[in-house]
């Protein structure tokens, strides 16, 4: 038979509870740093895929802007600025020669009362819409006003603006320049 003495002056301690707690949060530390390396390891491959459709995708963007550089250095050339204001003539003359200037004048017919006569008539398009510039000579006062009054309620024409009045030399005729959206194209 064995007997255990103890002769020291304090009792010795069961250490054998916190070596186990001590191992188990050891163990379940390095399986959460193992899942948080894993799962650092993936965003890092996800984020390299990323940052490799970024970069090639800035390098189209630099490759465009060189592109519109050039384009646009092209276009400050002398020949192109040439070539443009041909075009824009050109246009000019197409979209004038697509003016319906029957209907413009069949409407204004409609509105023109006795002593009222168009002088000129100059129209500007715009997205669909026409500006047009006249000038029209009334006899007298009366069929001026009732010129605009028609001019107004047409459903041709619409903010009408009188730019002015004026009367030729020693003539009885009143000469009123004024614009009107036209807007039946």
């Amino acid at each position: 038979m064995q007997l255990r003495l103890n002769l020291s002056t304090s009792p010795r301690e069961n250490k054998r509870p916190f070596l186990a707690g001590a191992s188990l949060l050891g163990m379940i530390a390095l399986i959460l740093l193992v899942i948080l390396s894993h799962q650092a390891h993936e965003s890092w491959r996800a984020n390299r895929d990323i940052r490799r459709n970024i970069a090639e995708l800035e390098r189209q963007i630099q490759a465009s802007e060189q592109k519109q550089s050039a384009l646009e250095a092209y276009f400050r050339t002398p020949q192109a600025q040439q070539v443009l204001d041909r075009a824009g003539f050109l246009n000019s003359l197409i979209d004038e020669r697509s003016f319906p200037w029957t209907k413009v004048f069949a409407d204004l017919g409609e509105t023109l009362p006795a002593g009222v006569r168009v002088v000129s008539i100059s129209p500007r398009l715009d997205h669909g819409r026409a500006l047009v510039k006249l000038t029209v000579s009334a006899m007298t006062d009366d069929s001026k006003v009732k010129f605009l009054q028609t001019l107004e309620r047409s459903k041709d024409f619409a903010d009408i603006q009188v730019q002015g009045e004026h009367r030729e030399h020693e003539s009885p005729e009143i000469l009123v320049d004024l614009t009107a959206w036209y807007v039946t194209i």
